[in-house]
């Protein structure tokens, strides 16, 4: 995925498909995925430096040690905008979350993420379930 990196640490088979927990590292001034959606919750706790989150139609600067909810059907986002790399934990509940990653790194593969001084994709964001 280029300069997003994900590591799942509990996947569906783990949890009988109730939750995944999975990190999500950025490299500096790096954008996300997109302002997406789906049903379930994603929630965020901030690991290493700085990340911002669209929850809604809101962008929240997010140091570590903070806690970002997206509720589910919420449109959100995360970006790395500062110099530093920056990492979160994510948990998505309910259900596995990793079944949709082959989708999401082919749309990464034709998307991919915006470093310094490029402009945004206007794609969207990876596919929804």
């Amino acid at each position: 995925m280029g300069p997003i990196t994900a590591v799942f640490k509990a996947d569906g088979a783990e949890t009988v498909d109730r939750y995944s927990i999975s990190e999500w590292w950025m490299e500096p001034h790096t954008t996300g995925p997109g302002a997406h959606t789906h049903p379930e919750d994603d929630v965020f706790y901030v690991l290493e430096g700085t990340m911002t989150f669209l929850v809604g139609d809101r962008w929240i600067d997010a140091p570590e040690g903070s806690f970002v909810l997206a509720p589910g059907g919420t449109p959100h986002d995360f970006q790395n905008r500062t110099d530093e790399r920056a990492g979160a934990l994510n948990v998505h509940t309910p259900g596995a979350f990793e079944p949709r990653m082959p989708g999401i790194v082919e749309w990464f593969l034709e998307n991919p993420p915006v470093g310094p001084g490029a402009a945004p994709s206007a794609a969207g964001g990876p596919p929804s379930p």
